[in-house]
């Protein structure tokens, strides 16, 4: 009797095993630890000091935004699962419910309108987050779920500003210091991931947030490697330091194609390279005769030289031979796909002759000597980029110099105007936010303008960007910002060149979900 009772036992338990071992193994797959190299330094955990791209893709492991944005660049439900313009001047939001900080207090109206408050509120930030929160003049809470903003004027982008502001604990921040969140004190949000550690300029250390009310992240563990140099960041992916590299140097994609043990991602960014061409009415600092005497008058002033400028540059050969298949030609200030682009314009066609007639009905059927200006550490083959459209001047006339330096002394020695000619690249969600930027009059009071280096104006540029900016009516807003981008782009207010293709390289196993915003997020990583 006692051995049947004892072979019974023996029984149930294994069949309890077995049961367990089918849970398990029909279960998910939970990882371990994904260590990725980022090719630039975080500077801070605090999500609203400073509005630069590596510390806005880190602070989004650890926070979340009212409005997200999707991989392909679409405005889409975050904290909030609703938005609306009850009037012109008035947005409401539904937050949804039941979403907990990391610490498990729960998230409300009151942190929000906390989190609004807080960019204009720090003092000494080096890039504030003002810019998207300065149209909010009132706000409110009509109760914990709800949050109603106001405007002093009708405004229609709204939700994309929304994008860009992380939503902090209330509770925790509220008297805590930029310190604070560096030191993870107060880094407590709601996002996918958890504060673990942060070694500045090394790494930061991050684990799952098991509470996310989001997809869970696939990774127990997140270790992000600051590898800002382009070698030893793919000397780290080829020796399985890392499991994944962003910003993969171009002279090494068809090798990494090549090997099984690795695989790539890609995706047309919303990055367009640029060339700003100095409108001012004063003689441009670089652009002299031949014989290297200033010219009294700036040539580029004339729309015709702009063009023939525009005209010489073979966008095709630039984009397959000096990027190497990383970008495609543009027409727009902003890539396909992104809001106000407009597929109605057309990529200049390369036509040295056409530009030498051009140069000629203007007055210059000699050409002139120009310097062109650029970086050469900032964006995919950006030297390179500068010295091939000096090649192309040269073939019609426009006898073309280079000098390229590191972005540290390029940007602002470019802001204050002191190039003729100068590279620049620039993404952004909405063609009427690109063009207010970069093409519209330079006000300091407004901040249009704001990178605007060849000091193109045109009134009514700026009053279809006003109109675009004022809708909020999404299909009249794209319209405005579509007729303005033609004006503008016709009147060659810039010459675009191309947009940036972004390249993830990862070992075999892995996949990501690349964006168009060249964001690296690891709860985009997924074991294949």
């Amino acid at each position: 009797m006692f051995g049947t009772q004892m072979k019974r036992r023996a029984v149930t338990a294994l069949a309890a095993l077995l049961m367990l071992a089918a849970i398990l193994a029909a279960a998910p797959a939970r990882a371990a630890e994904l260590r990725i190299g980022l090719a630039a330094d975080v500077s801070s955990l605090d999500p609203h000091y400073l509005n630069i791209a590596p510390n806005i893709a880190l602070s989004t492991h650890l926070f979340d935004t009212l409005v997200a944005v999707s991989p392909d660049g679409q405005l889409v439900p975050g904290l909030a699962i609703s938005w609306r313009a009850v009037d012109a001047t008035t947005w409401e939001l539904k937050l949804r419910p039941g979403v907990k900080f990391h610490d498990g207090s729960e998230l409300t109206a009151d942190d929000v309108l906390f989190s609004l408050d807080r960019p204009a509120a720090l003092v000494g930030s080096p890039g504030p987050f003002t810019s998207y929160t300065r149209q909010i003049v009132a706000k409110d809470a009509p109760d914990r779920h709800t949050v109603r903003l106001k405007t002093a004027k009708a405004y229609g982008p709204l939700p994309l500003d929304l994008s860009s502001i992380f939503i902090v604990s209330k509770r925790a921040a509220q008297y805590a210091s930029t310190a604070d969140f560096n030191s993870g004190k107060v880094a407590i949000g709601s996002g996918p991931y958890r504060f673990a550690r942060f070694l500045r300029g090394d790494r930061i250390e991050l684990v799952r947030n098991e509470h996310y009310w989001g997809d869970k992240p696939a990774w127990d563990k997140v270790s992000l490697r600051i590898l800002t140099s382009n070698a030893p960041r793919l000397a780290a992916l080829l020796a399985g330091d890392v499991d994944a590299i962003e910003g993969v140097p171009a002279a090494h994609i068809e090798r990494i194609k090549a090997d099984p043990k690795f695989r790539l991602e890609q995706k047309v960014s919303w990055r367009t390279i640029f060339w700003h061409l100095d409108q001012s009415a004063r003689p441009s600092p670089f652009v002299t005769d031949k014989a290297g005497k200033q010219l009294p008058e700036n040539p580029l002033r004339d729309m015709r030289v702009r063009r023939a400028i525009s005209m010489a540059i073979d966008r095709k050969a630039l984009t397959s031979r000096t990027m190497e298949g990383l970008a495609v030609p543009a027409s727009n200030l902003v890539a396909p796909g992104i809001f106000g682009h407009n597929p109605a314009l057309p990529v200049e066609k390369y036509d040295p002759d056409g530009a030498r007639k051009l140069l000629a009905e203007a007055g210059y059927p000699d050409g002139f000597a120009l310097i062109l200006h650029g970086t050469n550490d900032r964006y995919i083959n950006d030297a390179a980029v500068v010295q091939t459209t000096a090649q192309y001047l040269n073939r019609v006339g426009i006898r073309a110099q280079v000098q390229t330096m590191p972005l540290s002394i390029y940007f602002g020695r470019a802001r204050k105007g002191e190039f003729s000619a100068a590279l620049l690249g620039w993404g952004s969600l909405a063609g009427d936010f690109a063009l207010r930027t970069v093409v519209g009059t330079p006000n300091p009071q407004t901040g249009w303008g704001s990178w605007n280096w060849g000091k193109y104006s045109n009134g009514m540029v700026d009053a279809l960007v006003r109109s675009a900016l004022s809708s909020v009516a999404p299909a009249e807003r794209e319209n405005a910002a579509r007729q303005a981008a033609a004006l503008a782009l016709g009147e060659y207010a810039i010459v675009p060149l191309h947009h940036q293709v972004a390249t993830w390289a990862m070992r075999k196993g892995l996949q990501y979900t690349a964006r168009t915003d060249e964001f690296t997020f690891a709860h985009l990583f997924h074991p294949q």
